[in-house]
């Protein structure tokens, strides 16, 4: 349930994004304490993007989960940022994040909702 799409106007090596979506999937999953067989992860790289008047690298990210737990954002802000900043050289500074909590009969799989 929960997905994370990551987009950055950094051009990212084939070999590259496998690592980054595996390792985006293990820290939403444990960051949020949920399943990795229920994580859903997106790259887009290569994205004409600007921040703050720049095309210097930068990320914006959307993580939605079921009951998103509005204490946390802060720690998973922080998790993701590094991340971000660890596998992409990017900036925490052009990083932003916009958190999305989906009620259970909004959020559909397997042919029924949560």
């Amino acid at each position: 349930m929960p997905y994370l799409l990551i987009q950055t106007n950094k051009r990212i090596d084939t070999d590259q994004q496998a690592d980054i979506l595996t390792e985006a999937s293990h820290c939403v999953a444990e960051q949020l304490g949920k399943p990795e067989s229920y994580v859903m992860v997106s790259l887009k790289h290569s994205e004409p993007m600007m921040f703050a008047s720049s095309d210097a690298p930068l990320a914006y990210l959307e993580l939605k989960s079921i009951s998103l737990p509005e204490n946390s954002t802060a720690q998973i802000s922080k998790a993701l940022c590094q991340l971000i900043h660890d596998r992409l050289s990017i900036d925490t500074s052009r990083i932003y994040i916009e958190f999305s909590s989906a009620e259970r009969h909004m959020w559909g799989w397997n042919e029924a909702t949560f």
